[in-house]
């Protein structure tokens, strides 16, 4: 099973290709839902979804979807005052999407190195026995191939926690000329590529520019890898951005295009017309 998304559902630039013209931003998540399988669910970083959202996305989405939410901030950026009562309180708040909750994403900040595993291993305790969980470092002494890396991966296999593997080549190997480029140039992380794979579920997190050719050159190596995953019987979550998003989905269906000659009978609605796409070819606008 191959888990496919973009960062975020809602962006009304796509109606008129993921979406149909005038559609309702309330009606986004049913429509994503019929072309993706995943999504990042970003906003969990920044605020708590309320009851009612999250009653209302369990109803939206189907038995087959897979979300992947973050971890709040102030669990995974504010360590000192991190307690296991407030995250399990958090947790059982997202009971409501059953198993619709595919895994948790714990994205920690450039400066929890080293020093900061034994408090790491203490969330892996927390969180692992509800959820799937994957984690995601930043800073640049868990990418040393050596002692940091190798004390890192043999927490997270211990813990059977993935590793989130981020992959921003092609957005850095452009020039900024455009506010969004130069946007995600400053926000998204610089850091080496080790395709890592700890468990039965590896996460990549693709972070494209805005030019489809480039993308398409510096996934390359991951669609041999991603094949390979699927041929083991491995469940792969993969996602992709680009400078403002408006892209994702066309970046997604073009990575599968690619994707489907390497794995025999490998299907995914992401390669069929999206509702947008549908409507305007039946001439409804």
């Amino acid at each position: 099973m191959l888990y496919l998304g973009c960062p975020l559902w809602a962006n009304p630039h796509w109606r008129g290709s993921l979406y149909p013209q005038g559609t309702s931003s309330s009606d986004f998540l049913a429509h994503y839902a019929t072309v993706f399988n995943s999504v990042e669910g970003n906003t969990s970083f920044y605020a708590d979804p309320d009851s009612a959202t999250l009653e209302r996305w369990a109803a939206t989405l189907p038995a087959d979807f897979r979300l992947q939410l973050k971890l709040p901030s102030r669990f995974s950026h504010n360590s000192a005052t991190t307690q296991a009562d407030d995250i399990l309180a958090w947790l059982k708040t997202l009971s409501v999407l059953g198993d619709k909750l595919g895994m948790l994403h714990l994205q920690l900040p450039a400066s929890t190195g080293p020093h900061a595993l034994p408090w790491l291993e203490q969330q892996l305790i927390t969180l692992r026995p509800h959820y799937q969980l994957c984690v995601e470092v930043r800073h640049p002494a868990f990418f040393d191939k050596a002692v940091h890396e190798i004390r890192l991966n043999r927490l997270l296999q211990q813990y059977q926690c993935e590793r989130v593997v981020l992959d921003s080549r092609a957005l850095f190997s452009v020039l900024a000329r455009s506010p969004a480029l130069l946007d995600a140039q400053q926000k998204k992380p610089r850091l080496p590529v080790h395709a890592i794979c700890l468990s039965a579920q590896p996460v990549i997190r693709f972070i494209g520019c805005d030019d489809a050719s480039i993308n398409q050159h510096y996934y390359q190596p991951w669609l041999r890898k991603v094949a390979d995953w699927l041929q083991a019987g491995k469940t792969p979550y993969c996602y992709f951005h680009t400078p403002d998003n408006h892209g994702a989905p066309a970046l997604c269906r073009q990575f599968v295009a690619d994707l489907q000659p390497m794995v025999p009978g490998l299907q995914h609605p992401v390669l069929a017309l999206w509702p947008g796409e549908a409507r305007q070819q039946l001439g409804l606008w």
